[in-house]
């Protein structure tokens, strides 16, 4: 058991280290815009991919479906079309204020929504146990983290555009790209209340001969699949807004298509790691565990971020706020998780 645990801990590292690095092929597409890759990146990764998986891991998978209720299946897409907005605007928010900061916010906040809302809504006697208690006490610590990231975000765009540097805005200002990474972490938990209201489906998915490990395919190829349409539809009024459906064969497209490729396959990978490494870990793989892949998705982004260029011509200031930021959005996540070990 002790080896399990140590193996599951593992992978939830390496899933960690992919989550918060799925986004850096972006940054080396030379010809594609942010609408091409996006495109690319939501038929491969968020719809293609997740229902390969399903049809490969749960046997008879359309029996699967007809053996729940309507009512059952209707939740995962409901819920995955709510993060499909988040996905997109989580999208634009990489593009908006860099790799380092996204992740950072849009995991904080994703973590402390993801838990509040079904505490409150399942188990509201709990908000006065330890529980609830660290989630409260996580709260201020997260605002004070994302108010330090907005005056080092304020204060990067003001010095990279005083020594003509180009920011990573993609044409959004800062306050606009902060925007963006707030309602993706308020929002981009509900992928998470459709896999917790479908255990009938994974039941049934055990049932017909799928795994313990793989038997939450049945329900991500559901919630991915609604997922993917506001991020389809949004590329293609994109697309068509900027007229950069050519973009697609020019230049060299098939490297931009392999990077696009990449992302999906990274952020896919990390989240499927994530699920075998919790199980492995046993008890602890929602509690440690999801500490050390927030953390690690966090520390992973931040520095690529920095590697990447993102910060550079900031003074020293501005990098010290970015570290403070950081570090109350770790401390944030985990005194939140410290109350799976209650």
């Amino acid at each position: 058991m002790v080896e399990k645990y140590w193996l599951g801990m593992v992978l939830i590292f390496i899933s960690g280290l992919f989550n918060g690095t799925f986004a850096l092929p972006m940054k080396y597409s030379r010809h594609w815009k942010w609408e091409n890759t996006w495109m690319v990146f939501s038929v491969v990764g968020i719809l293609a991919l997740p229902w390969v998986m399903a049809y490969t891991f749960v046997p008879h998978l359309t029996e699967v479906y007809r053996a729940v209720p309507g009512r059952i299946l209707l939740l995962p897409l409901i819920f995955g079309f709510l993060w499909g907005f988040a996905q997109t605007t989580y999208g634009l928010s990489l593009n908006a204020v860099g790799l380092a900061m996204a992740v950072s916010i849009v995991s904080g906040l994703a973590v402390i929504s993801g838990s509040l809302v079904p505490l409150l809504v399942l188990n509201p006697a709990d908000i006065l146990r330890s529980r609830g208690i660290l989630l409260l006490c996580s709260l201020p610590i997260l605002i004070l983290g994302l108010a330090l990231y907005g005056v080092a975000g304020r204060l990067r765009e003001k010095e990279q555009q005083a020594a003509g540097s180009a920011t990573p805005s993609g044409g959004h200002s800062f306050r606009a790209g902060l925007a963006l990474c707030i309602f993706t972490g308020v929002f981009g938990s509900t992928f998470n209340l459709g896999y917790a209201f479908s255990g009938d489906i994974i039941k049934a998915s055990l049932q017909s001969g799928a795994g313990p490990a793989t038997a939450g395919s049945a329900v991500w190829s559901l919630v991915f699949g609604a997922g993917f349409l506001p991020n389809f539809f949004y590329c293609l009024y994109v697309l068509k807004r900027n007229r950069t459906f050519p973009v697609f064969a020019q230049g060299r497209w098939a490297k931009d298509a392999l990077l696009a490729v990449a992302m999906a396959v990274i952020w896919l990978s990390g989240l499927l790691l994530y699920g075998a490494g919790a199980i492995w870990a046993g008890k602890y793989g929602t509690s440690i565990g999801f500490t050390v892949f927030i953390a690690t998705s966090i520390l992973s982004s931040s520095a690529v971020g920095l590697l990447a260029g993102e910060w550079k011509l900031t003074s020293s200031r501005s990098k010290r706020l970015l570290a403070g930021g950081l570090a109350a959005t770790l401390a944030a996540v985990v005194v939140l998780n410290l109350g799976g070990l209650f």
